[in-house]
């Protein structure tokens, strides 16, 4: 009886308007339609729309959503009422809704009268994950209508829409959350919704709880009210109204957690919040997260634009944090700090974890990528912004991880298999490998790229003027040139005006004596795949410049070579350096064949300055002995980042003291009841980073058998927690003793895997690039092929699995080129080294010898 009661306070409250003077939570009932009509006849009807993305013609403007969930029976019930603009003239209205039960469907008028005196028919088209409801009354084009819907699910066992989540305490109690995460396409998971990026709204968001609860959402509560009408003892939160925002920022939370709290310079309140026992760990959250919003709000001379910014740690998190407007919630690793137990690499990493986040609150949140193929503009902007953010703001710790970010864009980026930053991505699987490295390492390089060729000031400045141009609206590719090309000043920006035509909005910045038409050249950045590969000689007195893709997993040799390098042409910002003088020298090459005069009396040239620009060097003739001489005799005439960019496929240098302790947890490990007891500690442990190292050490057991148990249980779920399951399976297949058995554990597991973790997510593109990522022989080819070819449907919607398939193709060509030397170079070094002690000299050796292998 109670959820039947629920349902009815829940459409008079939502659906009336005039509150009675006698109770301030009761409101009075709209018009409602005869009861016990039938619902309409939906025989002849089929459903109204075949696209993916929802029709236009239909715009959200407000919405109204109330939730119950119920924490013991791990499901909820809702209702949303949603202020609709119209048009078109129509009689359906098509929104998103996936797993939930629509009871009641309801189009009301202006004056909140119904259209129908039917129960209006729901129609599903499970495949877009859409539903469309048919009003026999026709909506008319350039009125406002209303849309109630009553709705109930249960809460998700997985990691996306409103999902439920544990934690045990000291005491081996177990108590239950229940939280949100929606990006990409999953708010329609938690209530019915227009899920799509573009389509911005406003909402007013009340959660029903008990009163041992607290609720959270994007903006803070305004009101308390206790529910005296069912006498139930529950508590209505009711929160302010949003800004205008896409859903996937929507976000609400129901948990038991305790909080610190702090105010920034111009009154934002900022909140951490915890399960309890781990409340003592949210105090570095809370410095750094106060310290990098005053940051932002400095940088952008954008003040952050909501009261309050909540930080929460969720105890089950596939991903490492997720930015929604005013509520951002992180995995326990990513957010809690233990000065006792953490190290000093956990810190970094959440502090870069928070600046990313709190980045979004601009680039994502206050403006939005127009669809998923720009996702880029999210991303790629948030991992960069974080570099910046926090060299400045806690420049002891180093933030020389720009390189190793590059790095690993660069791997990436040398397979055949990349794509280009800005790509086509319209299903919701397709929409998920969108956020990859390409998106957050590659986006962000390019953009230090471009940083440093537009100067500070200007890059700084048409980043302003882009946010504030598109606030609360949604931006693409285009709108960021523009904006950073567009050099009017800043009182004609804010009065509306414009000062350049759109024809010449690209080309008025000058450089350099010459006219820089930046839209072509980040084009050749972000609609094309790869990374340049430039090879520089000497002639003379000047620099013969030649460019080409870089691909690792095919040969100059090969066929196929001057395909893949047909129609390949980057406009690079090249920087250089040389012996005569300490100057930065630049260039923009826009051909595939160039040169620079540098002079004769030039003795060394070191081309791509700290690494500012996203491309490799090669050095053809001397270069690269000129440079090796210059190491030699003196290393410091080039920067840290100039020796780690030489060197950086064989030996990449770091942003802090090694930490032993994962080392010792390995070593312990290999004995069995050393192996024992650090299982039992990892179950008894509080502190996410130190279990983290602890399953790291687990795994590198070289007992199979103990591989398997630990297999099985991140299977399970229980003593190793679901969200961590990629992540070991990772950490197994890189022991040489697991990598056979994980892929075996992939491939029997497959469908339970794609289910825990969505197919496209971060997590399953992770487990086939860990799996396969040991695999160096044709015969590892062929069965990882057949495998693919036997979830044809599944395979066919992943990029992830040509990738995969071309690491184990360069893996192969790789010991093809170089398996024979480097075989007999150790033979001959072991022969002449024994008893000699030279393990250090013989390690040097053998980096150098692999560095000139590339």
């Amino acid at each position: 009886m109670f959820w039947v009661r629920f349902l009815v306070l829940a459409l008079l409250s939502l659906a009336g308007v005039t509150q009675t003077s006698s109770s301030p939570t009761q409101a009075s009932e709209p018009p409602n339609p005869t009861e016990e009509q039938p619902p309409l006849n939906t025989g002849s009807l089929s459903f109204p729309w075949s696209h993916l993305r929802l029709p236009e013609y239909i715009v959200p403007l407000h919405y109204h959503l109330l939730l119950h969930p119920n924490l013991t029976i791990l499901s909820y019930i809702g209702t949303v009422r949603i202020e609709l603009q119209v048009q078109n003239n129509t009689n359906w209205v098509v929104l998103h809704s996936k797993g939930l039960r629509i009871t009641t469907a309801t189009v009301l008028d202006q004056n909140l009268a119904h259209l129908s005196d039917q129960v209006l028919p729901v129609l599903h088209n499970p495949t877009h994950e859409q539903v469309a409801i048919f009003s026999p009354r026709a909506l008319t084009g350039g009125q406002k209508y209303f849309l109630f819907l009553e709705f109930g699910a249960d809460l998700g066992d997985g990691f996306y829409g409103f999902y439920r989540s544990t934690y045990r305490t000291s005491t081996g109690e177990t108590r239950t959350l229940a939280s949100t995460h929606f990006e990409p396409t999953s708010a329609r998971m938690a209530f019915p919704c227009f899920d799509e990026p573009s389509i911005k709204a406003n909402y007013s968001i009340s959660i029903r709880r008990s009163p041992a609860h607290t609720a959270l959402s994007n903006m803070p509560v305004v009101s308390i009210e206790r529910n005296e009408v069912l006498d139930d003892g529950l508590m209505e939160d009711r929160f302010a109204v949003s800004v205008r925002m896409s859903s996937y920022l929507v976000a609400f939370i129901v948990c038991d957690f305790r909080s610190v709290s702090a105010t920034t310079a111009s009154g934002v309140k900022v909140s951490v919040y915890a399960a309890p026992e781990k409340w003592q760990q949210t105090h570095y959250a809370l410095k750094a997260a106060v310290k990098l919003l005053e940051f932002y709000e400095k940088y952008f001379n954008i003040s952050y634009p909501l009261p309050k910014q909540d930080l929460v740690a969720i105890p089950d998190f596939q991903s490492g944090a997720m930015e929604n407007w005013g509520l951002i919630t992180f995995r326990e690793t990513s957010l809690l700090y233990n000065p006792t137990t953490s190290s000093a690499s956990d810190r970094l990493w959440v502090t870069k974890v928070i600046a990313h986040e709190l980045a979004h609150q601009w680039f994502g949140n206050l403006v939005t990528m127009e669809w998923w193929n720009d996702i880029w503009l999210n991303e790629g902007f948030a991992t960069y912004m974080e570099y910046i953010s926090v060299d400045t703001t806690y420049p002891k710790l180093r933030v020389d991880y720009l390189l190793d970010t590059c790095f690993v864009a660069i791997g990436r980026d040398s397979l055949n298999s990349s794509r280009p930053i800005s790509s086509v991505a319209e299903s919701p699987t397709q929409i998920k490998e969108m956020f990859d490295t390409v998106s957050y390492n590659k986006g962000a390089c390019v953009l230090h790229m471009l940083r440093h060729y537009l100067t500070d000031q200007v890059f700084q400045s048409g980043i302003m003027r882009y946010l504030r141009r598109y606030s609360y609206s949604n931006a693409r590719n285009q709108d960021l040139w523009d904006s950073l090309a567009n050099t009017c000043p800043e009182e004609e920006f804010t009065s509306g005006g414009h000062c350049y035509s759109n024809s010449q909005a690209a080309k008025n910045y000058l450089y350099a004596g010459e006219h820089l038409d930046l839209t072509t050249m980040m084009n050749t950045w972000t609609l094309q795949t790869g990374v340049p590969l430039v090879t520089v000689a000497r002639q003379g007195s000047r620099l013969v410049l030649k460019q080409e893709r870089f691909l690792r997993t095919t040969h100059p040799s090969d066929p196929a070579w001057p395909s893949l390098q047909q129609g390949y042409l980057w406009h690079i910002p090249l920087t250089y350096r040389t012996d005569t003088s300490t100057s930065i020298h630049r260039h923009l090459m826009t051909t595939l064949t160039d040169s620079v005069e540098v002079g004769e009396e030039v003795g060394w040239v070191k081309v791509n300055v700290d690494m500012a620009g996203y491309y490799l060097v090669h050095y053809d003739g001397s270069g690269w002995d000129d440079l090796i001489q210059l190491l030699k005799n003196n290393h410091t005439a080039l920067s840290f980042m100039d020796r780690t960019h030489i060197i950086h496929n064989a030996f990449q240098l770091t942003t802090l003291p090694a930490d032993v302790t994962e080392t010792v947890f390995s070593v312990g490990a290999q004995e069995d009841s050393g192996w024992a007891s650090l299982l039992h500690i990892y179950t008894l442990s509080l502190s996410e980073t130190h279990k983290h190292k602890i399953l790291s050490a687990l795994a590198s057991s070289r007992d199979t058998n103990k591989l398997h148990r630990l297999l099985e249980l991140g299977l399970e779920g229980e003593v190793i927690r679901t969200q961590d399951l990629d992540s070991l399976i990772v950490m197994v297949a890189r022991n040489p003793r697991g990598h056979h058995l994980a892929w075996s554990y992939v491939q029997k597991y497959w469908s339970t895997l794609v289910d825990k973790f969505q197919l496209g997510s971060f997590s399953i593109r992770n487990i086939i690039i860990g799996t396969t990522g040991q695999f160096f022989s044709t015969e590892e080819l062929t069965e990882v092929r057949v495998f693919f070819e036997s979830i044809h449907e599944q395979a066919s919607q992943l990029r992830v699995t040509q990738v995969a398939m071309d690491n184990i193709q360069k893996n192969i060509l790789w010991m093809q080129r170089n398996l024979g030397t480097l075989r007999s170079w150790l033979n001959q070094q072991t022969e002449e080294r024994k008893g000699e002690g030279g393990r250090g000299i013989c390690y040097l050796n053998l980096i150098t010898v692999i560095s000139r292998t590339f």
